[in-house]
């Protein structure tokens, strides 16, 4: 009785009500989601069976401390790599190609999995390893030693960036970026060396766009790009004149959340049809069903998942899970202020979903896995409150 009382009070149930709040939203959202008939699957009861697995692997990182996880995370990041380049070799019966992409595993009985949903997370573990240990090493710090560390950072990040962009998946590739990103201004690597190279980096972007807007011919001829490859940003910028071909999905996107108002029509009550409103377009059935009320509770959790992962981090002694906080917070930023942002028309549209709502076992899985890292960490983080350990 004692040592399960010791269990229960290290365990950080702030988070898990946001995640129990997070997934009632994600089961009232599929069950709506589903009764347009477009597939003939029962996605609700697959969501709630992903959400029992996801509390598995919650548990079983929970009682990894720091020193486990460094050991484990180049293994995690290497079996990740693995699994990312058996999706170029395998064939089409193991990787079949689903919306252009060959990025998931075909698995009786199981159904489709995805690694580079897994990998976000082994590239989160080792970012935060190499980053803690390159400070260890270098209590000396010096342009060169930043400029070492920024490399490394680069290399580990390349590496699956590469392989997932081989798919093509643009989406996750962003959110790798974003990861690698986010970590890179916490690592502690001089703004000498990172202000140019942003400078540099949004140079780059505003030039390509303009070039996409006003000189796509130029793209063309000099780099490649075909002429359907515009329509995405095309149909992002005026996704009316696009309305039958790549603006569909966001027109319709845009009337399903007008029509909710401010209360919403209530659940079952939607009648605007939208592909794929299970998944990448569910933040739309909410703004329909829910109304703007419904909307920014959902927001609202999501602000409060991310500030408390936020304040997990600050409490914490270890560099190593305030790291590990840091890209967790990436990661989960990226995606819900992508894919809001692509459903409500303020970004283009990628294959993005919405974390622990929209339906998908990888998807799910790799975010519980994010969840049980920060679950590790408040189990563990006691013991180093008073002391100076890093």
């Amino acid at each position: 009785m004692e040592e399960q009382n010791k269990f229960s009070s290290r365990i950080d149930f702030s988070l898990v009500t946001i995640l129990l709040l997070l997934c009632v939203g994600s089961c009232l959202a599929i069950y709506s989601a589903q009764t347009t008939g477009q597939y003939a699957e029962n996605f609700l009861i697959k969501q709630i069976f992903w959400y029992i697995v996801g509390i598995g692997i919650v548990l079983g990182f929970i009682t990894l401390d720091s020193d486990q996880l460094k050991k484990i995370s180049w293994y995690a990041y290497g079996f990740g790599l693995f699994l990312l380049l058996l999706l170029i070799l395998m064939p089409e019966s193991v990787v079949p190609k689903i919306n252009g992409a060959r990025s998931w595993y075909k698995i009786p009985g199981v159904g489709s999995i995805q690694p580079s949903e897994f990998m976000k997370v082994f590239l989160i573990l080792a970012l935060a390893n190499l980053i803690s240990n390159h400070h260890l090493k270098n209590t000396l710090k010096t342009i060169q030693t930043d400029i070492w560390l920024l490399i490394k950072i680069g290399l580990v990040t390349g590496a699956p960036l590469m392989l997932i962009m081989q798919q093509p998946d643009l989406g996750t590739g962003l959110v790798i970026l974003s990861i690698m990103l986010g970590m890179v201004f916490i690592s502690g690597i001089s703004w000498k060396i990172l202000l140019p190279i942003i400078s540099g980096g949004i140079a780059v972007a505003t030039t390509v766009l303009y070039f996409v807007l006003w000189k796509p011919e130029i793209l063309e001829k000099y780099l490649g790009v075909k002429t359907y490859q515009f329509g995405r940003i095309y149909s992002w910028l005026d996704p009316y004149n696009y309305a039958s071909s790549e603006g569909y999905h966001l027109t319709r996107s845009l009337l399903a959340i007008g029509s909710g108002q401010t209360t919403g029509k209530g659940i079952g009550e939607r009648v605007v049809y939208l592909p794929e409103s299970h998944s990448d377009f569910i933040f739309s059935i909410i703004g329909e069903e829910f109304g703007f009320i419904g909307s920014s509770i959902l927001i609202s959790l999501f602000f409060l998942l991310i500030y408390h992962i936020t304040k997990t981090g600050m409490d914490t002694k270890n560099n190593f899970y305030t790291y590990i906080c840091v890209g967790v917070i990436s990661m989960l930023t990226f995606h819900v202020f992508q894919n809001i942002g692509m459903t409500v028309g303020l970004l283009p549209i990628t294959g993005i979903p919405l974390p622990f709502i929209s339906y998908g076992g990888s998807s799910l899985m790799g975010n519980m896995m994010a969840m049980g890292l920060i679950f590790s960490i408040r189990y563990h983080y006691k013991k180093y409150m008073f002391s100076t350990d890093i």
